[in-house]
């Protein structure tokens, strides 16, 4: 595949995968699925906004460009078109950069909201977390020390964890344009997409 189609495809990719981040940290604002009254029973995580910042946001710039690099010439490189592609290419490389660390951002925050687990009302008529590092995860009998909001756990866990997964997938394809870029700096398109349309 060329390298400027391979950059397109992976940005269509970036794409998507950042409206689904988007839209799982919006979730993740509704605990259980149900409207809270008070936002300070809210897991600290959320306020992050690790999949609306990180995996979102910060993502639509590298996938954009990347959408747009089979197209773009750099103004010709001082009239020099397969220049001006190349250095596009180049490019290329530090917006992948910034959509790696945008993605390990949100990696960040959802391994961290999947090991202390959601914020809820425990038994002793308090907020707050009541599992340790994990506990949760291989035990779920341990789900019944959060009384409110109900189905907290599994809906902050499965939210989360489609977060873990998106960055993880995200930070992937950001890695495989790092690849991609520099083959295309060294040695140019393999498809001729870089030679002058008719």
């Amino acid at each position: 595949m060329c390298t400027g189609g391979c950059a397109r495809c992976l940005g269509c990719i970036l794409l998507l995968l950042s409206i689904i981040a988007f839209l799982a940290n919006a979730l993740l604002f509704l605990p259980g699925g149900k409207e809270t009254d008070n936002t300070s029973h809210l897991s600290e995580e959320v306020w992050y906004f690790g999949g609306i910042l990180g995996s979102g946001f910060l993502m639509l710039l590298p996938a954009n460009i990347f959408l747009d690099l089979n197209y773009n010439d750099c103004c010709g490189c001082c009239g020099n078109e397969k220049c001006g592609k190349r250095f596009a290419m180049f490019t290329s490389i530090i917006f992948a950069v910034i959509g790696f660390l945008g993605a390990g951002y949100s990696f960040v925050i959802s391994a961290i909201a999947i090991n202390k687990g959601p914020k809820c009302l425990m038994e002793n008529g308090q907020w707050g977390y009541p599992f340790h590092k994990r506990d949760y995860l291989s035990d779920k009998t341990l789900w019944s020390k959060c009384l409110k909001p109900e189905n907290v756990v599994s809906w902050n866990l499965t939210l989360f964890s489609i977060l873990l997964g998106i960055a993880v997938i995200q930070m992937c394809l950001c890695a495989l344009q790092v690849l991609n870029g520099l083959l295309g700096t060294v040695l140019g398109d393999c498809c001729g997409i870089y030679e002058e349309k008719e």
